[in-house]
């Protein structure tokens, strides 16, 4: 059986890239956590936005999609699924929203996780949902060829149980010793988890949700304002590169932790920093009007963007207002519009 023991964490030496994004991100929190204080209405549409994006894109990397007009419909509830698709997409919703709203009060122990995993396939009817893995499972390449490859193969499901049991034992107490930066201590526990791939379907969004709830826990609530799971998304070959080193000599202890925790703690900043832009936005020194709070974001992008791009990255703003500012905007020559319809898309008019 797999050991796990997280205390030994505390002796080890991390490359001076991981102690200084780690510096930057607790930085960055200190300034997020007075911002919140000071205005937390204006952040309402933040929380909104994130919630589709992360329900979006967590799902979007498993190939399991929709368009984005159902998905704002499935989001806001206007809508019921018509495909197994939509099913898993609302389900990921669900655990999402839940996560977001009761995150002080799930454990992090088997039974818990179980619960998330069946409330994630509850609209799918599938029967696995809430169940440890029944059949062994395995991590695979597909070669150009077509030739498939077993790069790794993961705990059988007999000592799936005790596994997640040992690992969340391991967490807690780690955890409680308050001698590793949960920072480090996160990513460490995804990457077991990943490896131990626990469940029969499910186990990428679980490892995303899991990251969700364990940031929040520890005091990292940037994924509520600016999805996590899109910048995975956006990422998602660095993501697969990494996961791919993770499992190399894990049963023995062996595996290297350090690409993944160097990867999710870039990402996790770019969260920060994204962040900082577009409450920037909101600060009693920004533009007041919709028109010049839509030119100082136009000002800033170096090609091209679209309405709904806009609406996400100024917050404050209401889609009319938006939709004003970008006629005014093209009217003068600032910018041109391109294309028609769904297709429309504007660029800074720089005059070549």
């Amino acid at each position: 059986m797999k050991t796990f023991d997280y205390t030994k964490l505390a002796n080890q030496s991390w490359p001076m890239e991981i102690v200084n994004l780690v510096a930057k991100i607790h930085e960055y929190k200190g300034r997020q956590d007075l911002f919140i204080r000071q205005k937390p209405v204006e952040l309402t549409r933040l929380v909104e936005i994130a919630k589709i994006q992360s329900t979006e894109s967590s799902n979007k990397i498993e190939g399991i999609v929709t368009t984005s007009t159902r998905m704002r419909q499935l989001m806001d509830d206007k809508t019921t699924p018509r495909n197994r698709d939509e099913d898993e997409i609302m389900g990921y919703r669900d655990v999402l929203n839940t996560i977001h709203e009761s995150y002080d009060y799930i454990k992090i122990t088997p039974a818990y996780i179980l619960q998330l995993h069946k409330n994630l396939f509850r609209r799918s009817g599938v029967s696995y949902g809430g169940h440890f893995k029944s059949v062994q499972n395995y991590i695979n390449e597909t070669l150009p060829n077509g030739e498939n490859v077993t790069l790794f193969t993961p705990i059988p499901p007999y000592d799936t149980p005790q596994a997640i049991d040992n690992l969340c034992q391991a967490y807690e107490q780690a955890l409680a010793q308050e001698k590793v930066d949960p920072l480090i201590l996160i990513p460490v526990f995804i990457c077991d988890f990943l490896c131990i791939h626990p469940f029969n379907d499910g186990n990428g969004r679980m490892s995303r949700l899991l990251t969700l709830l364990l940031l929040y826990q520890n005091g990292y609530n940037v994924g509520k304002y600016i999805s996590i799971e899109k910048k995975i998304e956006e990422t998602k070959d660095v993501y697969y590169e990494v996961l791919q080193r993770i499992d190399l000599g894990w049963y023995e202890g062996k595996n290297d932790p350090v690409p993944f925790i160097k990867y999710l703690l870039q990402v996790i900043l770019a969260c920060y920093t994204d962040f900082e832009d577009r409450v920037g936005l909101m600060s009693e020194d920004a533009p007041s009007n919709a028109y010049e709070i839509v030119k100082v974001y136009a000002a800033e992008q170096l090609g091209k963007f679209t309405s709904r791009d806009a609406l996400i990255h100024c917050p404050s703003l209401s889609r009319s207002s938006i939709a004003t500012a970008l006629r005014k905007l093209t009217e003068e020559g600032y910018l041109v519009k391109k294309g028609a319809g769904r297709g429309t898309y504007y660029l800074r008019n720089d005059g070549e």
